[in-house]
């Protein structure tokens, strides 16, 4: 049975009933993949024609379905067809771990918001944008996009307290520096893709910032130049923090433009009253040639997918998480 791949145009042969990831890697064909649980999200690809049974239905992410998008994993093939790829040069292999690490300091970044940063005995290979599975306890666990660059030992993340969420009243009240915490991963397809000249577009809703901050602290670190508009959503002014880190990004690359976006309360002299959806509806008449970075709650991700894809945005180019917070 043939598969072709692209934009290789190579055609590789594989069994009836093969999962895609084996038949992709049996082939050396480059593609990113983590977890191989469906988890990470990583190793996203588009079937373009021919039948397959797509297993990861069950873990829905922003993008799985989206024209054809199915996580390779998790897709066995039934019957020839076309798959298409991200490019090769933007594959990155970061296998899944465990680590331990160590709290070095909590502190409040806004009313509501919290900086963690954690200590790694050996630095968690990742890429900018991704996140990891925090650990606390047996009963307290839950995903935290890294703020900070691959490399570093001390692991930066920002945590929204949520009224009476059971993880994040846990690091406000109980966590204490010194303790120890299971760091798993990294996870997550919305990472910096290297490669691309052209624009992008970077959108944070609360402490979605953490992983835009890293996609464009990864860019900056690297030499990319390209023009990047990020849009900050709050709700209301209580939640904003961060600006100095923002205005540091400018100062080193002037291409960097960056849009608070306040639902109520806004500062009419520095900040944009409304939705992020809003506000790009009236910056940017076509995202075509765009390469877009969405973090936030799943009715940000959802609507800004939807309108960059309305838009032009390719859907290879849109690359998402969104966390709930609920019961944090």
């Amino acid at each position: 049975m043939d598969i072709l791949v692209q934009p290789l145009n190579r055609v590789i042969r594989a069994e009836p009933g093969v999962n895609l990831l084996d038949a992709l890697r049996a082939a050396q064909v480059p593609m990113s993949y983590s977890c191989l649980s469906g988890r990470c999200g990583i190793c996203r690809c588009r079937v373009l024609s021919g039948e397959v049974l797509d297993g990861g239905r069950e873990q829905q992410r922003p993008l799985d379905g989206v024209d054809g998008a199915v996580l390779a994993c998790q897709t066995y093939v039934a019957e020839p067809c076309t798959i298409e790829v991200p490019a090769p040069g933007e594959a990155v292999v970061h296998r899944a771990r465990v680590a331990k690490a160590t709290v070095v300091a909590i502190e409040p970044l806004a009313a509501d918001i919290r900086r963690l940063l954690l200590k790694v005995a050996k630095p968690i290979e990742f890429s900018p944008g991704q996140y990891v599975q925090l650990g606390f306890t047996p009963t307290h666990v839950r995903p935290y996009s890294m703020a900070n660059l691959p490399g570093e030992q001390l692991l930066e993340f920002h945590v929204q307290l949520m009224p009476q969420g059971r993880v994040s009243s846990y690091i406000a009240g109980q966590l204490k520096v010194g303790d120890k915490v299971k760091v798993s991963g990294p996870l997550g397809a919305a990472y910096l893709r290297q490669q691309h000249t052209g624009p992008m577009l970077c959108v944070a809703g609360g402490t979605g910032l953490a992983s835009v901050l890293s996609v464009v602290r990864g860019a900056v670190a690297v030499g990319m130049r390209n023009p990047i508009h990020l849009y900050f959503g709050l709700r209301s002014p209580r939640e904003l923090y961060g600006l100095a880190w923002l205005d540091h990004l400018r100062s080193v690359n002037p291409a960097l433009q960056v849009h608070v976006v306040v639902a109520s309360g806004a500062d009419s002299a520095t900040q944009r009253r409304g939705l992020v959806t809003q506000a790009i509806e009236q910056d940017h008449a076509s995202l075509r040639g765009w390469q877009a970075y969405l973090c936030g709650s799943p009715p940000m991700v959802e609507t800004t997918t939807l309108l960059a894809l309305g838009k032009g945005l390719e859907v290879a180019h849109l690359h998402a998480e969104a966390f709930y917070m609920q019961g944090d």
